[in-house]
């Protein structure tokens, strides 16, 4: 079993930062790709990006290319998500997961095996 725990939600204006981290319990936590996710009210969870358990390999759903950045360090079993100008549609409860599938990326939350309880992040206009 692993153990997800996210931080560094909060409250932002649009055009603010924030940086997001997920911190796992996992004894080779490289050996799990790691993704994060994203609901608002009223919708489904949806992907947002994920990097497979090296780092080499990095997919971000379209609207936030370009504004976000996962990274994640493996010893510190730590993934990270910078996001920076933020805009109003991006709040939602922010999920990390993590799929033992160390060197594939799924946008399909099904394929992930562990979550994060999820942390609020809200821009205001």
């Amino acid at each position: 079993q692993v153990q997800l725990v996210e931080s560094g939600g909060g409250l932002v204006q649009a055009g603010g930062s924030l940086r997001l981290s997920c911190a796992a319990s996992a004894r080779t936590f490289s050996s799990y790709t790691m993704a994060w996710f994203r609901q608002a009210p009223g919708k489904e969870r949806a992907f947002v990006a994920a990097i497979t358990g090296s780092g080499g390999s990095t997919e971000y759903t379209g609207s936030v290319k370009g504004r976000f950045t996962i990274s994640r360090d493996n010893a510190k079993n730590t993934v990270y998500l910078q996001m920076n100008s933020l805009k109003p549609e991006d709040t939602a409860i922010y999920y990390c997961a993590a799929d033992r599938r160390a060197y594939i990326i799924t946008w399909n939350r099904a394929g992930y095996d562990f979550w994060g309880q999820g942390t609020q992040v809200t821009v205001s206009s």
